[in-house]
């Protein structure tokens, strides 16, 4: 066995999945940076009093508006409660915040077909609604009142700092902050934190792929998804497998679709992909961050609704686009992707590749670093106790 060739062709793999999402990678960035400049939200624990359906809406707003990776949303979410929101709120909050996003979206549409964007906003969409009315009637308020408790107290997640500097105080109304030098600086920061946030994810999950996409045959993948067992078959089987596979996998939403591309094309179904994408909420370290949030029984409560919120989301996508016919058919191999031409792909990089550029050099002469440190200080310490200090400096010059 050429195990040199093996590992060049898995690299080479990984390498050109890479290729075709970078430019997605920097737009959605871009417009998060953008969109996190605009929307204030260091009063939203004020306006997710409750877990009613307008408090639902206001946390899924604002959580797509976030754009975030899952280790922040969830810093945010608890941040949301030890300002005094509420609990089922803030966990819609966080379900937004990485499912309900642009940059997710965009990535899906350009590696894989636009249904598959639909679906992720669609299905999102179900999981709040699910979860706002699971958790009224199934959230025991002792259970809830322990959590938010413990939720009070100095446990320290993943990405404190990110989330303090999200949950930052907005100077000015949404056009000065946009049209004002302090507002592009504070783009600048946010674009380069997105990369910070998720760099080690997509890192991950595009060597797994391409791992995976060189060396496992497809007729393992469509044994595994239990291909020519009936459509709902197979269709029920990719929405339980799939949040367990993204368990397995450890990556967040971003880093999960050079996987995604793999499995779709290895055979699972179209609501398997959904709720593989959506199980980044559940991946180990994330339950480990809850038990420090929340305690013990509050995790084991979280994972096993969120588990099945997942689900139920995703077959309700997986029926809604049957009786649409808008399934897709064509599943494009994660091989057959190993190619790099001069194409709109090879434009579109050049293009976000010199916005990027251009993002990183203000970063640089803005005191970006010295954020980015900041950020880090924080996870050591109160993310809270530094909202009101850390980066609002770089909105107001």
């Amino acid at each position: 066995m050429d195990i040199l060739g093996a590992i060049e062709r898995a690299l080479w793999l990984s390498f050109t999945m890479f290729w075709q999402i970078f430019w997605g990678l920097s737009l959605g960035f871009a417009l998060s940076a953008v969109i996190e400049v605009m929307v204030p939200k260091d009063t939203m624990a004020r306006l997710l009093p409750d877990h009613g359906a307008k408090s639902i809406a206001t946390a899924g707003i604002f959580g797509a508006a976030t754009s975030s990776c899952s280790y922040a949303a969830v810093a945010m979410a608890r941040s949301i409660i030890r300002k005094g929101g509420n609990f089922t709120a803030a966990m819609a909050f966080q379900f937004a915040a990485t499912n309900l996003v642009l940059e997710l979206g965009i990535l899906l549409w350009v590696l894989m077909a636009w249904q598959f964007a639909a679906a992720e906003f669609i299905g999102g969409t179900i999981m709040l609604v699910l979860l706002g009315i699971g958790y009224a009637l199934l959230l025991p308020k002792k259970l809830e009142r322990v959590a938010v408790e413990h939720a009070k107290g100095n446990a320290r997640g993943a990405m404190e700092g990110h989330a303090a500097m999200a949950m930052d105080k907005h100077a000015g109304g949404w056009r000065e902050r946009l049209l004002s030098r302090e507002g592009w600086i504070a783009i600048s920061h946010f674009y380069v934190m997105n990369w910070t946030m998720v760099w080690k994810d997509v890192l991950v999950g595009l060597l797994v792929a391409g791992a995976l996409g060189a060396w496992v045959p497809d007729s393992f993948w469509q044994g595994f998804f239990l291909h020519g067992h009936g459509a709902w078959t197979v269709a029920i089987w990719g929405a339980l497998i799939g949040p367990l596979i993204a368990l397995a996998a450890f990556t967040c939403s971003v880093g999960n679709v050079p996987l995604a591309v793999l499995l779709w094309s290895g055979g699972i179904s179209f609501g398997g992909v959904v709720a593989f994408i959506f199980g980044d909420l559940i991946i180990p370290p994330i339950l480990n961050i809850y038990r420090k949030y929340y305690g013990g029984k509050a995790t084991l409560f979280l994972f096993i609704t969120f588990y099945f919120v997942m689900v139920l989301a995703a077959l309700a996508v997986e029926g809604i686009f049957t009786l649409l016919h808008a399934v897709p058919t064509q599943r494009i191999g994660a091989v057959s992707m190993a190619t790099i031409s001069f194409n709109y792909t090879t434009v579109l990089n050049m293009v976000f590749g010199l916005a990027a550029a251009a993002l990183i050099m203000v970063f640089f002469r803005s005191d970006g670093i010295e954020m980015l440190r900041m950020m880090k200080d924080d996870g050591h310490g109160n993310a809270d106790d530094h909202a009101d200090t850390g980066h609002e400096h770089n909105h107001r010059h």
